[in-house]
């Protein structure tokens, strides 16, 4: 691992709990540990093509909570690694707080919306962007044009607002607010 890595995942462990597994029935992503939910590891298909589902870590035929309740450390970080930090090259990113924030936000609210997040962001610090959810080349250029300290401010005052219409869209979700605010301005 990189230490940029072991840094950003080691954020992300803390805000998800480490071990420890929910069944939250208000969650839902279902049954999850280490942040990672039934929901997402039922989507994973075959993608090293060893004819398992890559969510099926007891090989039993099937992706299901027991899969989540076996899952270990290091799957948990070799999943974060594949399926968000090097598909969305985070490591790219401008200075180690912003592209720690952006991951540990991808992990809680799903790639597109962080990306918007930053693309806010980026349009607070004074560049004109377009939020359309994709880190691409003009994302990560104007990232790095910004003073990195404002920029990083922005994006935790962009997610805080994300939490912030997710629980005027849907207030059950009000129980976690709390934690999602500290998530944003951590």
């Amino acid at each position: 691992m990189t230490i940029a890595f072991e840094e950003a995942i080691d954020t992300v462990l803390l805000h998800e709990g480490f071990d420890k597994f929910t069944d939250d029935k208000a969650d839902p992503g279902g049954p999850t540990k280490w942040g990672i939910s039934l929901r997402f590891l039922q989507k994973l298909g075959d993608e090293d093509g060893d004819g398992w589902l890559d969510g099926d870590l007891d090989h039993d035929g099937d992706v299901d909570a027991e899969d989540i309740r076996s899952m270990t450390r290091l799957y948990a970080e070799d999943l974060y690694r594949r399926q968000f930090w090097d598909r969305y090259r985070y490591g790219q990113l401008p200075q180690s707080r912003v592209r720690i924030k952006i991951f540990d936000l991808a992990v809680n609210m799903g790639p597109s919306n962080a990306h918007k997040v930053l693309q806010r962001g980026v349009r607070a610090c004074g560049h004109d962007i377009a939020d359309d959810g994709i880190l691409g080349p003009i994302t990560r250029n104007l990232a790095f044009a910004c003073l990195q300290e404002t920029l990083l401010a922005a994006c935790r005052s962009e997610a805080a607002g994300h939490y912030r219409s997710l629980v005027l869209r849907r207030p059950a979700f009000g129980k976690y607010i709390a934690g999602w605010l500290n998530r944003a301005y951590s």
